[in-house]
């Protein structure tokens, strides 16, 4: 008797232990999956490109910019960042990290950084440089497999 206890709780702690690692794995993927659709975005910006990146963010996304309600990411596109890129000679992005937080079906995530922007010359041939240390919350959500932006905030101040 005593052996069919001891069988049996060995029995329960691997497959306790089994459905833990499986659950970390997935956490683990579901996690990279966050900070891959934030990094495809970051990329995009540093291209000076909003190519690929409306498929990142749901139709209904909220966007915030230091302290302004910008509406979808489709009006922020085309109403601000779209034709401030079109001024930019280099968007870069520097001491870049991210902290991602999956609680399913959502992920939170905060991005800190310094971004370079060189504006493209003015008339008088000059450009000017513009560098600033940010931070940006985004709340993901993972919709038929795919994770999308949901909610994103960003704000920054001048590095000192």
């Amino acid at each position: 008797m005593k052996v069919l206890k001891i069988i049996t709780l060995v029995t329960v702690l691997i497959a306790t232990v089994s459905i833990t690692n499986a659950q970390n794995d997935k956490d683990s993927t579901d996690k990279e999956g966050v900070i891959s659709v934030m990094k495809l975005y970051k990329d995009a910006l540093q291209n000076l490109t909003t190519e690929g990146t409306f498929e990142l963010f749901t139709e209904d996304s909220k966007v915030f910019e230091s302290g302004g309600v910008e509406g979808s990411y489709a009006h922020y596109i085309e109403h601000h960042l779209g034709p401030e890129l079109g001024h930019f000679k280099k968007f870069e992005f520097s001491d870049y990290e991210i902290d991602a937080e999956v609680d399913l079906p959502y992920a939170f995530t905060t991005e800190t950084y310094i971004y370079t922007i060189v504006l493209n010359p003015d008339e008088k041939g000059e450009s000017r440089t513009i560098k600033k240390k940010g931070v940006a919350t985004s709340i993901l959500k993972k919709m038929d497999g795919k994770w999308k932006i949901i909610k994103t905030h960003s704000s920054s101040r001048n590095v000192k």
